[in-house]
């Protein structure tokens, strides 16, 4: 399905790798981009690939979470309660989309994508400023029947319709959304999104699979590069400013995403 030089994928792999390490960024942003703008990778094979890429890769890291205690599994499970149908209806759309546009989906897919990507960079530089407004927090904002649950349930419906049909958002919008309703360390945080991600992509990874939107081979060939990429990044972390290297990452990303529009 890929007819690109077969050492491109694995290097892929190896830069995603290192750069969600380095950076802490959402896996989609980066990979997305490089898949449909480098690659040629046709928009809903790149959805469908990144879903399954992102599974793996977000498994080791749940595991070592949650073995720290980093996880509050009842909030993860019930985002679950929204996310995973909400993405089983992104995919049923995209399908649904597909069956009526036929290739033609692939454009529309990668303009969406495109605005997605750029919207999600800006709001992830801006989120500190989202969530405070006159020195008053937006969880303190919010109105009485937005409790600890409901807001959960929003935001799983809200992150698993976009990974659905993007693959994007189950460590980037979702995230956004927990620092802005939920106080909570960041560690806690951080593990609770990765566990519950793991729940995301592995359901959207397979309703894509039966959608036959997945390229198996490519998938294997980016975790081939994922793997060191990972050590690499963590290792450089002690010598890049990783603030810095994110911001620069997160305005390639929005360049990126212009150029998909």
């Amino acid at each position: 399905m890929i007819q690109a030089v077969q050492i491109y994928p694995p290097l892929i792999g190896l830069l995603v790798g290192a750069l969600v390490a380095l950076t802490g960024l959402g896996g989609g942003l980066v990979l997305l981009p490089l898949l449909i703008l480098w690659l040629k990778v046709p928009a809903i094979v790149a959805v469908g690939t990144s879903a399954v890429f992102m599974f793996f890769t977000k498994i080791g890291a749940a595991g070592l979470h949650w073995r720290r205690g980093n996880v509050d599994w009842r909030l993860a499970l019930v985002m679950a309660c929204g996310s995973v149908p909400a993405a089983l209806g992104g995919v049923a759309f995209l399908a649904l989309l597909r069956l009526h546009y036929g290739a033609g989906v692939n454009d529309a897919l990668r303009s969406t994508i495109g605005t997605l990507l750029a919207v999600i960079a800006v709001a992830t530089v801006l989120q500190d400023r989202l969530k405070v407004h006159r020195n008053v927090r937006l969880r303190d904002r919010l109105p009485s029947w937005m409790n600890r649950y409901n807001g959960a349930v929003i935001t799983g419906l809200v992150g698993g319709f976009l990974v659905g049909l993007t693959s994007v958002g189950s460590g980037s919008v979702i995230m956004i959304l927990l620092l802005l309703f939920y106080s909570m360390p960041m560690p806690a945080l951080v593990g609770t999104d990765i566990f519950h991600a793991v729940i995301l992509t592995g359901i959207t990874g397979l309703a894509h699979f039966e959608l036959g939107t997945v390229d198996g081979q490519l998938v294997a060939v980016l975790l081939l590069g994922a793997v060191p990429g990972v050590l690499i990044g963590a290792g450089l972390s002690n010598w890049l400013p990783a603030v810095w290297t994110r911001r620069v990452l997160l305005a390639v990303v929005v360049l990126a995403g212009v150029k998909m529009i």
